[in-house]
């Protein structure tokens, strides 16, 4: 039996390698990253990192986002097939079209897209930041295209008060959540707290205490007073709540908030793929270059 946690580490340090990996990781790869966090902190850790190997534990478009920033290291992603639901549901064949025909527009585009995608965006975003970024384009006046997010871009609308396009897309863990199942929650836990990701539809965000991205709702915890919360969004960020806040009881909303694709990965991949140095992400240069353009915007305005 091979102990991976142990030969990780090694090959780690024999090849000057990182793990980045994401919260909704099974626990033990959270526990083996170097860096754990959302997808705006891991962007920006994949741009400061003096590694020569970046393994991205997390779904391939998280991982082409390393390699953008990262043009020079090599970026493995331990399972190639580990997708995002959400990225698919927009190409650079649809939104090519769609600038096409609106080509005043400004895209401003969710993380959770390909390389390809934002090649072809002004602006990337994450939960994070995506109403900042979306309020300094409506302020400066431009018509936006958000995608490809229907829930987050919604959410901006309604905190903005100012209507724009948003793409038919969303995330199928929180896009199809239940209103009436977090209401029944709600009643059971009349003490609790609900806290959402606004990838969440609007009546379902409607019912939570508090809005943010995966970082954001693992912070307000840490220094919020309940000692019970309903939690709306993607269970592997409980392991982190859990760890770092052992009094306090942490509720799923839904069994169905589960990700496929997060939790694909497994410690034999990492170690598989590290001692290897397999499933490199490649990308094209110019596609590369178009990308980089569009998230540095992102970094620049948030």
């Amino acid at each position: 039996m091979i102990d991976y946690v142990n030969e990780i580490k090694r090959l780690k340090k024999e090849k000057n390698a990182i793990i980045l990996a994401h919260y909704y990781q099974i626990p033990e790869i959270q526990d083996i990253a170097d860096y754990l966090g959302d997808s705006l902190a891991l962007s920006k850790i994949a741009m400061t990192t003096d590694a020569d190997i970046i393994v991205f534990c997390g779904v391939h478009f998280m991982a082409e986002t390393a390699k953008i920033l990262n043009p020079n290291k090599k970026v493995l992603l331990p399972v190639m097939k580990a997708g995002c639901k959400m990225a698919d549901m927009i190409n650079k064949d649809s939104l090519k079209k769609y600038k096409d025909e609106h080509p005043n527009t400004k895209i401003i585009t969710y993380v959770n897209s390909t390389a390809e995608v934002k090649a072809l965006s002004d602006c990337i975003c994450t939960s994070t930041n995506g109403v900042k970024i979306i309020k300094h384009y409506v302020d400066n006046g431009y018509d936006i295209l958000y995608c490809p997010d229907q829930n987050l871009g919604k959410y901006a609308m309604k905190l903005l008060g100012h209507e724009f396009e948003v793409w038919d897309g969303c995330c199928p863990i929180h896009h199809f959540l239940p209103k009436e199942k977090i209401a029944a929650l709600k009643n059971k836990y009349p003490n609790s707290k609900v806290i959402a990701h606004p990838e969440c539809k609007l009546d379902v965000l409607e019912l939570a205490d508090y809005i943010g991205s995966t970082k954001q709702l693992i912070e307000f915890v840490k220094t919020d007073y309940a000692d019970t919360y309903i939690v709306l969004t993607e269970k592997g960020v409980i392991h982190q709540m859990e760890k770092e806040n052992p009094n306090k009881k942490f509720i799923l909303g839904s069994n169905s908030l589960s990700c496929v694709n997060m939790k694909m990965t497994k410690l034999e991949d990492v170690y598989n793929c590290l001692e290897n140095e397999t499933n490199e992400i490649i990308l094209d240069e110019e596609v590369r270059k178009k990308a980089l353009v569009a998230l540095n915007k992102m970094m620049e305005l948030s």
